[in-house]
């Protein structure tokens, strides 16, 4: 679960932006803390509510799939709409950023992207399955976001050791990231959208959704 979750081209890409500043290592570094701290703390506050979330998933009623179709169109949609754009995006680095801004940054993006967090969802749900008291599972879920967020130390640690060379080094790896991140995001937009939509469908014809 971990290795599918951290694969997250969007928060290595605003890594790269934070060392295009005038302070490289201390933004990318308040950047990746604050994402960090974001993250554990939207995971205390899922693994509260999750219990309440499955018996509605377990339960569902008819305005659960009016909500799942209407998203399902709008993710197809928007599939579609990302397949269909080939202008590439340029980003100017602000050298406004102080590191106070970037430990929000960090937590902003987090937050943006927390309800297409799968993986993470997944595995709250084994932390939760696991019966462990609270201390263990608030330390297990501690060590999950810290082995998340160790990949990322690369970012600072190359600027560390090889300075303004390193800058090559990460616009390359940034545009691989990005060019999966093109390929992939609209499928997974496509066959979530999809089976959201297929799943409104059968619950209106036969009464029984799909999951």
């Amino acid at each position: 679960i971990l290795i599918a979750d951290v694969i997250n081209p969007v928060l290595f890409a605003f890594m790269v932006y934070a060392v295009s500043t005038e302070r490289p290592i201390i933004n990318s570094s308040a950047l990746l803390i604050g994402h960090t701290l974001a993250y554990f703390s939207a995971g205390v506050i899922l693994s509260l509510g999750l219990e309440r979330v499955s018996y509605r998933l377990a339960n569902p009623q008819q305005i659960d799939f009016v909500i799942g179709l209407v998203v399902g169109v709008l993710l197809i949609w928007a599939a579609l709409g990302a397949s269909q754009q080939s202008a590439e995006r340029k980003t100017t680095a602000s050298k406004q950023l102080t590191p106070f801004k970037a430990l929000g940054l960090g937590a902003i993006v987090n937050f943006v992207g927390i309800p297409f967090a799968l993986p993470y969802f997944a595995a709250i749900d084994q932390i939760l399955k696991a019966n462990l008291t609270v201390s263990e599972s608030l330390i297990l879920l501690v060590g999950y976001n810290v082995l998340y967020a160790l990949p990322f130390v690369i970012v600072p640690l190359l600027v560390a050791f090889m300075g303004e060379r390193s800058q090559g080094l990460l616009q390359r790896i940034n545009k691989l990231l990005e060019r999966i991140s093109r390929f992939l995001m609209p499928v997974i937009l496509l066959l979530l959208g999809a089976a959201l939509v297929a799943d409104a469908i059968r619950y209106f014809m036969t009464g029984e959704g799909l999951f």
